[in-house]
């Protein structure tokens, strides 16, 4: 059983210096059908134009997941953590906000915007201390194949998130194809962040997203230059 998602359907929020789509609801945006999923509570896509960003602001209780795709975010926040942590494509950053955690994400490029997906995630413990990890994946780790970006056991040199959720990646082009095993009861969440591909017979354009429940896999295939997010996630 699966909904498709169109990205017609995102709530979008344009303030200027940051231009944003919501795949749930998010500040102003609000659609009860579209609160999250699973444990996903969050996926915007962010583009902060030159010379701006977020000023300091405050998390609590959340898996944040930053995936930069053009640009960069220069990440500082009130652990100690980040204070050189500039995130690029290729890139992953973990942030545990847990009990609390006043951080900021600027693009000081003058010359460009930069343009990334954040991604919520609700712990499965609440409360605990704040943490930071970032991670480097190769294009060639994604090219054809699924890549293990996050993680609850960090295993495959994934960030570690506190959460029952496994991210993956993965660029698909021509007769490139993956299937990931889902185990029975387990939700998947099929994000594509560009180009064409079909995800379990739907094909999905840029933004498409494929949210599925009581199926045994998902399957990829027919990607034209795709870039596209995989999550499996308890129920």
């Amino acid at each position: 059983m699966f909904e498709l998602i169109k990205s017609c359907e995102r709530g979008y929020a344009d303030h200027g210096w940051l231009k944003s789509f919501h795949s749930f609801s998010f500040a102003d945006y609000y659609e009860p059908k579209r609160m999250g999923f699973g444990a996903l509570r969050v996926i915007n896509e962010d583009r902060i134009a030159a010379g701006t960003g977020f000023g300091t602001h405050g998390h609590k209780d959340m898996e944040i997941i930053s995936y930069v795709l053009n640009g960069e975010l220069a990440h500082k926040d009130s652990i100690g953590q980040g204070q050189a942590g500039v995130i690029r494509p290729g890139e992953v950053q973990r942030m545990s906000a847990g009990k609390g955690v006043m951080h900021s994400e600027f693009n000081h490029a003058q010359d460009r915007e930069t343009h990334f997906l954040q991604i919520w995630i609700q712990p499965e413990e609440r409360g605990i201390p704040p943490s930071y990890e970032q991670r480097s994946f190769a294009e060639a780790q994604k090219r054809g194949q699924l890549c293990l970006l996050a993680s609850k056991s960090g295993e495959q040199d994934s960030v570690r998130i506190h959460a029952d959720a496994r991210l993956y990646a993965g660029l698909f082009d021509g007769a490139e194809q993956a299937q990931l095993a889902l185990a029975a009861g387990r939700l998947a969440y099929v994000h594509l962040i560009r180009g064409g591909l079909t995800v379990n017979g739907q094909r999905l354009s840029g933004g498409d997203a494929l949210a599925l429940r009581d199926e045994a896999r998902v399957e990829l295939s027919a990607g034209a230059d795709a870039e596209v997010l995989v999550f499996d996630l308890a129920a």
